[in-house]
């Protein structure tokens, strides 16, 4: 493993530049002395101290009294179960926090909102607008994060499929039914039928749950949707209309929670897998 997996691992627990240092080096050489510690890590003697102790806070070293005090690292294992238990601290805090405003913020804003909303009209609240990139795979993330039932994704090649997929892996592990449906590939350039192959290739081999399809006409939107109800009382989506000549960076997904509306992706994503796809696609070459 590189020095740079090794960060990332140690990034996980949220440390401080010089937290990382000490723990990694600590892992190392076991127990030993502050001042030993400095040296091996270049870290100022006028900060170590401050670092153990804060590493000590955390729970993940051991404090030993004695002149002088020794610092032992706890086991990973541990680690990450101290670390788990700090965020579910810390988390159950700020509800708690959020507890104790909770009449006075809704009592000071609940009023204006609703006068601000009186003049909104109907076919406004239909959609709001993020942008393509970080915000619509944040939004993407939260679909399956919030998905009860199923999740429905209509995509070209899910090239953003690294970002969402430890969202993706949380749904399946709570048995969401996921349902993907593929642009063919003959109507694909090289490059994104590589990525298109890639990505199936991912999800065929990890996540073989996944139902994958492929739709043998051009899609008009792509984007995912999740727990659409007939009874229209339910689901949300995001999606992106096909818009040529226009690039990614210009462009923005709409955002929908309106039932009728999910409802009605619904019955075009049903007609589509049922009638207009095939399981298996090999471009023509």
């Amino acid at each position: 493993m590189t020095d740079d997996d090794t960060r990332r691992l140690l990034e996980r627990l949220n440390l401080k530049e010089y937290e990382m240092q000490s723990l990694e080096h600590l892992l190392s050489l076991g127990r030993t002395t502050a001042p030993n510690l400095a040296e091996a890590t270049g870290i100022p003697r006028a900060r170590i101290y401050s670092v153990l102790d804060a590493l000590g806070d955390r729970g993940f070293i051991k404090i030993i009294p004695g002149r002088p005090k020794q610092y032992q690292p706890k086991a990973p294992a541990e680690i990450l179960a101290r670390a788990e238990e700090n965020e579910r601290q810390q988390f159950e805090s700020y509800r708690l926090s959020l507890d104790e405003i909770r009449d006075d913020f809704l009592e000071t804003f609940q009023p204006r909102y609703e006068r601000a909303s009186e003049d909104i009209r109907p076919t406004e609240e239909l959609f709001w607008a993020v942008d393509v990139g970080d915000p619509s795979e944040t939004e993407t993330r939260q679909l399956y994060q919030d998905a009860t039932d199923t999740v429905y994704v209509l995509t070209k090649s899910f090239e953003y499929l690294p970002s969402i997929e430890p969202a993706l892996v949380a749904a399946l592990d709570r048995d969401i039914t996921l349902r993907v449906l593929f642009l063919h590939p003959d109507h694909l350039t090289e490059q994104n039928r590589d990525i298109q192959q890639t990505r199936v290739d991912t999800l065929q081999t990890a996540y073989p749950e996944v139902s994958i399809r492929y739709s043998e006409e051009k899609l008009p939107w792509r984007g995912t949707f999740i727990d659409p109800s007939m009874a229209y009382d339910s689901g949300r989506a995001i999606l992106l209309v096909e818009e040529l000549n226009v690039p990614l960076y210009m462009r923005q997904a709409a955002v929908t929670d309106n039932g009728s509306f999910v409802a009605g992706l619904k019955r075009y994503f049903d007609l589509i897998w049922n009638y207009e796809s095939v399981e298996d696609a090999q471009p023509d070459v």
